[in-house]
């Protein structure tokens, strides 16, 4: 945050209890993004691009959603795919049936549309909490692939609820490669990820974190529960429902309730909980190890020539392992341990 000391202002910020410079920050934040917009376009094969990239920055930016609503203002939801799919046949119908809507707009739509489910699924939350809110949020996810699964207006008349994503077009230009996806979807969630890191650094932000550590304190204390909670709900929604229209759009190329199911949700939650609760990198540190973790477990059990049966379940055996591991020793997760590495480099050779 910026602060004023002895006259002067101060180009810093607070950030788990140490003071770091904006400028170095805004630097590698600047050489990251440039790295990933301009040169693996050029290099990345469009197997890298379309099975790898895409899906790793849609899934972080689902955990990002996820994380404000969990990490950040303390309420567990295990509704995200639902969300996710309110947003993706949102945006589709929106193009579908309005001749001539930007993209851009009806994703926007899409995220909208989800954030009123999230609001009006997000109500039991001023009464509940914990285990039972969690249950809550499981009925949203039941209810959302119910409904579209049984109201054949959602789907445009599909027998089979899975229908044809239109083309991505913006300004003229078509989006019809990996490389142009990825940079589109890169280019979303870059914005809404530095959006969400400024949002929790202001009084958003703050108000979320002190409704997650004491509610009841921060109702005494000034905060309105209702209007704090069910806004977390919103925003962490409207994530949800961006990245579930990408989801659709960029990565699957169809619309269909099957895309969105409960294992998907649970998927994003493991996201935030290896990559790290309340961390905006944890978001992306846990997306790429859900993503890169399947393929790496793949390419060992083919090389270790391992049973059919062992390697059909080696995944599921090693994703549960990882979280009790993490709950256990590193509760903050890679994100925490990222941050150790870097301080040990820095005080590298010399430990004192």
């Amino acid at each position: 945050m910026f602060y004023r000391e002895a006259g002067q202002f101060k180009t810093s910020y607070e950030a788990d209890g140490q003071i770091l410079p904006i400028r170095q920050d805004r630097i590698a934040l600047i050489a990251t993004i440039s790295l990933a917009l301009l040169v693996l376009p050029m290099f990345a094969s469009p197997y890298m691009l379309s099975a790898i990239l895409i899906p790793f920055l849609i899934f972080s930016l689902a955990a990002l959603g996820l994380n404000i609503l969990t990490g950040y203002a303390g309420q567990l939801s295990l509704g995200t795919a639902a969300f996710m799919a309110v947003g993706a046949f949102s945006a589709w119908n929106f193009v579908a049936r309005i001749p001539g809507i930007p993209m851009l707009l009806a994703f926007v739509l899409g995220g909208l549309c989800a954030a009123m489910v999230g609001i009006a699924f997000g109500l039991p939350s001023l009464r509940i909490r914990g285990f039972y809110l969690a249950a809550s949020t499981l009925a949203t996810q039941f209810f959302v692939v119910w409904c579209l699964t049984k109201i054949s207006w959602l789907t445009g008349g599909s027998a089979s609820g899975v229908i044809t994503a239109q083309k991505i077009e913006i300004l003229g230009y078509a989006f019809d490669t990996p490389a142009r996806k990825y940079v589109l979807v890169l280019v979303v969630v870059a914005l809404m990820a530095l959006l969400a890191k400024n949002m929790v650094r202001s009084n958003v932000g703050r108000s979320w974190m002190a409704v997650r550590d004491m509610d009841v304190a921060a109702e005494v204390i000034g905060f309105r529960l209702m209007r704090t909670k069910l806004l977390a709900f919103a925003v962490s929604s409207f994530y949800c429902g961006v990245a579930g229209a990408l989801y659709a759009f960029a990565y699957l190329g169809t619309v269909e309730p099957e895309a969105y199911n409960l294992d998907l949700s649970f998927r994003i939650l493991f996201m935030i909980i290896i990559g790290g609760v309340g961390s905006i990198l944890g978001s992306f540190l846990g997306a790429a190890f859900i993503v890169v973790l399947p393929i790496f477990l793949n390419v060992v059990a083919h090389g270790l020539a391992l049973p059919t049966s062992v390697a059909s379940n080696l995944e599921l055996m090693v994703f549960g392992a990882l979280i009790i591991f993490f709950l256990i020793v590193e509760p903050h997760g890679l994100a925490r341990l990222w941050q150790i590495g870097k301080e040990k480099l820095r005080l590298w050779p010399f430990p004192h």
